[in-house]
């Protein structure tokens, strides 16, 4: 079962998010802020991580480029959950070392295809 890391700071989401992936058969393990997050992505060495971008103190970015600096975490994908939208946002996220760029409201169909799609790389990779 693969395990997933959602950081974000908004608890419904949260709550929302976990419900969906459990559902799908996914182990959700969450945190509500950035450096709990980074703590947490250390301890468990999930498979994925879904990120938040806009949060408070550490942000999204800041956060992943932290995790992409840590050899044991540097393959882990990271899919960046944001409600920022706006033109250069996707590609802002994209060079902060998240993998992939999904925009809230959440639309869970494609978000499954893309944590299948990135799952499935990083196994066929030889990851861990």
């Amino acid at each position: 079962m693969p395990t997933v890391l959602y950081i974000d700071d908004i608890e419904n989401n949260r709550i929302l998010v976990t419900r969906r992936l459990e559902k799908k058969g996914y182990r959700v393990i969450t945190a509500e802020n950035a450096a709990e997050g980074l703590r947490v992505a250390a301890l468990e060495r999930p498979d994925l991580i879904l990120m938040d971008m806009g949060m408070p103190d550490l942000d999204g970015w800041s956060a992943t480029r932290q995790l992409k600096t840590d050899a044991k975490l540097v393959h882990v994908p990271v899919i960046a959950l944001t409600a920022h939208a706006m033109q250069g946002d996707r590609e802002k996220a994209l060079e902060a070392g998240c993998d992939d760029y999904e925009t809230k409201p959440f639309d869970f169909p494609r978000l499954f295809q893309k944590i299948e799609a990135h799952l499935t790389a990083r196994s066929g990779a030889g990851s861990e």
